[in-house]
């Protein structure tokens, strides 16, 4: 009974989210600046996550978050993605300069006061995150009666223990969030395993308009639907690149769900006549066959946002109801509604994505900018021209590389300012970081965009790329197998496998950088999948034999070493400890290339630029700018190709 004259309280049941640094005061005598910006950059990462599933903030200091959730099940999912985001953001930084966050989540009675909210449900959660070790996340006894069976994440109990200022001992477990669709070194190599969370493929819409000329619209249509599912952070979708190998291929679902490891199809078809468009969509579980789930959409072609907005959303529903209920409704990354504007960025995208010749690359940009024009706002055109842009850098057709970067760098920074949340803008300005030779900012891009988008393959990779010009090698492989299980079937693979292959090169492992080098030399059709000591042989073109680093003649180990100086830009394939001062000196030097363009700061470079030329991308090497003899495929076998 309340006491007389008492003021009313307003009570409610919460989940509440505590989280702070660990060792946050060590960290600020040891480097207060660098801490502090580190800081700044992973609490706008733990703002986005706890407001994308439905989290509000009500409380904040120093290194210390405390958030409201109205659903046990959103409160443990952002607490999980903030741990894997920050885990990933970690990678890039010292041990001794990480910042690990303790994560304590508690369901309890708390009292509400104008913004804020107190009492024993707050306190509890606090007690949690204090006794959370560095990187974990300690959940209530009360919390884990309503999360239990709707979460794939291990739940280890810690017994039931005593707190500071609670009269009852609470139970407490511990939420084991690290066990994300492990990707091993073999990815490629077996039957892919499903992932721990729904998995789907969209495969090429098919145009049933009868004129090839709109081809580009099915396409372009498919990429948004892609896209937009991609946005649900938990679902697991295969990137745009693996699904296009299957168009025009008639294929069993049965046979493309093994193929690229997924639960879940989706498939359709567009037909485009005048003003009016029918798209028809359909979910089909891929192990038996069955058809979850069928539309078809009749509208006026400027329906057509109405119309990605409703598939995507009734393909989330019938897959995973309380993902739809949960998570913030995500938007298409649209960013206009002028049609012609989006029109003529489709058509842009369809030609960037052929990436065959001088003219298709001059005539993506045009229509890129024709976007511009008609919708100066317009972010996704800005973003499609600075990386159309970059293509035609990396391939060798531009006429002037000064001019080319200094607008590609300009069209990715406003893309990012017109939509911060656009992962596909950040990617663009991790490409214009690369081709201004600021490997650091690359990382930080790379990164955003991951945050933004955990299934964006070329992301990842580009994550991996970025990790490999700053020497964390270690670091690199994780994030470019991720884009391998993304993307399995990418026709870029080799780019994958050339990445991977020089982190082991750096590493030392000799032998995996060897064959991975040889599978991509396979994927690039320049070598035949068997040959002798277990590596290809060379692919015969007019009855001789291609070239592989220069050389294609010998056996055994010494197609071995040749491979390695394929690789690697060495002369007469000698790895790094065979320069004066060992492996440690021998790998730093050609770091030190790597990042300055300067050939006399590598040992005895092989090729006329070395190892930043033939493997990072001729057209920005600040020792000698310009295109290789032989266009693009000796750009791409030199240069290692490019993000796309």
């Amino acid at each position: 009974m309340p006491r007389e004259g008492a003021v009313p309280v307003e009570r409610t049941l919460a989940v509440i989210l505590a989280a702070d640094v660990a060792s946050y005061s060590r960290l600020v005598a040891a480097d207060e600046e660098g801490t502090l910006a580190t800081l700044h950059t992973y609490l706008v990462t733990v703002a986005d996550l706890i407001a994308e599933h439905h989290g509000r903030i009500f409380s904040s200091a120093g290194d210390s978050v405390v958030a409201e959730f109205h659903s046990a099940v959103q409160g443990v999912r952002a607490a999980v993605a903030i741990q894997r985001a920050l885990h990933r953001r970690n990678a890039d930084l010292a041990p001794e300069r990480r910042l690990e966050l303790r994560v304590g989540i508690n369901l309890g009675d708390v009292v509400a006061e104008d913004d804020n909210l107190l009492g024993d449900g707050v306190n509890v959660a606090a007690r949690l995150q204090e006794m959370a070790l560095p990187e974990d996340i300690c959940i209530s006894g009360a919390l884990r009666e309503q999360i239990e069976g709707k979460l794939d994440f291990p739940l280890v109990p810690l017994g039931e223990r005593r707190m500071k200022n609670i009269p009852r001992p609470v139970p407490v477990h511990r939420v084991d969030w690290q066990n994300e669709d492990p990707v091993d070194a073999q990815v490629l190599s077996r039957p892919l395993s499903l992932p721990d969370k729904p998995s789907i493929a969209v495969l090429p819409f098919v145009n049933m308009s009868g004129d090839p000329e709109q081809e580009f619209f099915a396409d372009g249509l498919t990429e948004d639907i892609i896209t937009a599912l991609s946005l649900y952070r938990w679902f697991f979708v295969i990137a745009r690149n693996s699904s296009f190998a299957y168009k025009g291929r008639a294929l069993d679902v049965k046979q493309i769900g093994r193929d690229l490891g997924v639960r879940y199809i989706v498939e359709g078809s567009v037909r485009r006549a005048g003003s009016r468009i029918r798209v028809t969509g359909q979910l089909i579980e891929a192990d038996t066959g069955v058809h979850l789930w069928a539309q078809r959409y009749d509208r006026e072609f400027a329906d057509i946002f109405a119309i990605q907005d409703e598939l995507t959303q009734n393909v989330v529903g019938a897959i995973e109801p309380e993902i739809m209920i949960g998570e913030s409704r995500r938007a298409l990354l649209r960013g206009t509604q002028n049609l012609d504007a989006y029109e003529s960025l489709m058509r842009g995208t369809w030609l960037h994505n052929k990436q065959d010749t001088p003219q298709t690359f001059n005539e993506a940009i045009r229509l890129d900018r024709r976007a511009i024009a008609l919708d100066p706002g317009f972010s996704r055109a800005h973003m499609m021209l600075a990386r159309a842009i970059y293509a035609r850098c990396f391939f060798g057709f531009s006429d002037d590389y000064a001019r080319d970067i200094a607008e590609l760098g300009a069209a990715a920074d406003l893309a990012v300012e017109l939509d911060q949340r656009d992962p596909y803008a950040h990617y663009a300005v991790c490409l214009a970081r690369f081709a201004q030779h600021r490997a650091a900012a690359a990382v930080g891009a790379a990164q955003r965009a991951i945050d933004l988008n955990p299934n964006f393959a070329l992301a990842h990779m580009a994550l991996g790329w970025s990790r490999i010009f700053v020497g964390h090698f270690q670091e690199a492989l994780d994030p470019l197998r991720t884009a391998q299980r993304l993307s399995p079937h990418d026709p870029l693979t080799y780019l994958f496998l050339n990445r991977i292959a020089l982190a082991q090169y750096h590493l030392g492992h000799y032998e995996g950088a060897t064959g991975r080098r040889a599978r991509a030399l396979v994927a690039q059709g320049l070598l035949q999948p068997c040959g002798q000591a277990g590596l290809p042989r060379p692919a015969r073109r007019q009855g001789r034999p291609a070239a592989t680093g220069g050389r294609s003649r010998g056996r055994g180990a010494g197609r071995s070493r040749r491979l390695l100086a394929d690789l690697c830009g060495l002369c007469r394939g000698r790895p790094p400890e065979a320069f004066h001062g060992g492996a440690a000196q021998g790998r730093a030097g050609l770091r030190r290339e790597c990042m300055s363009g300067d050939r006399s700061a590598a040992p005895a470079p092989c090729g006329e630029r070395g190892y930043l030329a033939r493997l990072s991308g001729c057209p920005f090497s600040p020792s000698r700018p310009g295109r290789h003899a032989g266009g693009r495929a000796a750009s791409d076998r030199w240069c290692g190709g490019i993000f796309r």
